[in-house]
């Protein structure tokens, strides 16, 4: 199953190492494939440096396209990580 869901990221040192680090270990963590877009441009989600080269500030809106069995399960955790501010409490 492919789900797709819009998201933003909403901390302020928007999308760096230690966020990036955090969504490939929900994408390892699920047997569905996980993508991030911006724009044109759509990288492995499983890939820190595939992630940090779509240079996402805050505010930017990306689409999180999940592919495989538990791709509800994926979106919904990468979904919470997004509006927990990756756990950095800014």
């Amino acid at each position: 199953m492919e789900l797709k869901k819009s998201l933003q990221i909403i901390n302020e040192l928007g999308l760096h190492a230690r966020s990036a680090a955090k969504i490939v270990g929900l994408a390892k963590a699920h047997q569905a494939k996980l993508y991030l877009k911006k724009g044109e441009k759509e990288v492995d989600g499983s890939s820190i440096l595939s992630l940090l080269s779509l240079s996402c500030p805050q505010g930017t809106e990306v689409e999180a396209r999940a592919d495989g069995a538990d791709a509800e399960s994926l979106l919904q955790a990468l979904t919470e990580l997004f509006e927990r501010k990756f756990d950095e409490g800014r």
